[in-house]
């Protein structure tokens, strides 16, 4: 089991917009995570929760217990945002939240209560592929604002950031310990590259507080096609209902509205909605 007592960070969480959690994990949990991505969390679709091989990354308490935390709530809600990935090669900066562009929208006129988990599940410390993250960024629109951090994640670590921070996956470490720019497309020299830590692997979860930001947040990631086709593949069952109330989540239960609506799904990219 994790270790559910390690300290957070929450000043620096609201004027950094994240921060890492250290050894919440044993390596030999990783380890068993690893596996399970490997088998597909023990289900063909689906997020995390569908998923019985990785069901227990959301309801084993670590992932709440830092939320409630941050949050200062007891009332922890899980709208079914959850994933894993392996070798996964997307760069770029970007935000996760809804309102990604408009300052003016309901995202930006209060304090953002959507938290984005990650799990890497090898080292960052010295190896290349983390996570990079403008510090500051969760407060401003324009992508360019923060300056550039790469997360130097242990094995264990649990990071946590807002979703309206800009950040982006794959990050590239230097030898040197410096990092570069995941808008910069020119190729890096490989011998300036640190190494990889074999297979890179990451689950990723979003909690939040079930107020106005995560129903926003739901009726956009609605209108996603790659969102709608997860849930419409990957049903809650009774096993997976029970497990969120015996750890104390909130559940929408978002793939069962998803099955019969036609409107979900409908756009591929990131588009703004309505306010």
């Amino acid at each position: 089991m994790p270790v559910l007592d390690r300290p957070v960070d929450v000043d620096g969480f609201w004027k950094d917009g994240y921060t890492i959690v250290k050894g919440v994990y044993s390596p030999e949990e990783i380890e068993a995570f690893r596996e399970a991505c490997r088998q597909g969390g023990g289900h063909k679709g689906g997020d995390l929760l569908a998923r019985p091989l990785l069901r227990s990354v959301l309801t084993d308490g670590a992932m709440i217990g830092i939320a409630k935390k941050i949050l200062k709530s007891d009332e922890i809600w899980y709208g079914g945002d959850s994933s894993f990935t392996i070798n996964s090669a997307g760069r770029g900066w970007h935000k996760d939240n809804a309102d990604r562009t408009d300052g003016d929208a309901p995202d930006w006129k209060s304090d953002y209560t959507q938290l984005r988990f990650g799990i890497y599940l090898q080292d960052h410390t010295e190896h290349t592929g983390g996570l990079n993250l403008r510090r500051g960024s969760h407060n401003v629109v324009p992508l360019s604002e923060g300056e550039n951090i790469y997360v130097k994640s242990a094995v264990g670590d649990v990071g946590v950031w807002s979703m309206r921070i800009t950040h982006s996956g794959n990050g590239q470490l230097l030898k040197d310990g410096s990092t570069t720019d995941p808008n910069d497309t020119t190729p890096v020299d490989p011998s300036l590259l640190a190494d990889k830590d074999g297979d890179r692997m990451a689950i990723f979860a979003a909690l939040g507080l079930d107020d106005e930001h995560a129903a926003r947040y739901t009726e956009y990631l609605k209108t996603r096609k790659y969102m709608a086709d997860v849930w419409r593949y990957g049903q809650y069952d009774d096993a997976a209902r029970q497990a969120a109330k015996d750890a104390g989540l909130i559940l929408r239960d978002v793939p069962s509205e998803v099955v019969g609506d036609p409107n979900a799904g409908k756009n591929a990219d990131w588009a703004p909605i309505p306010y």
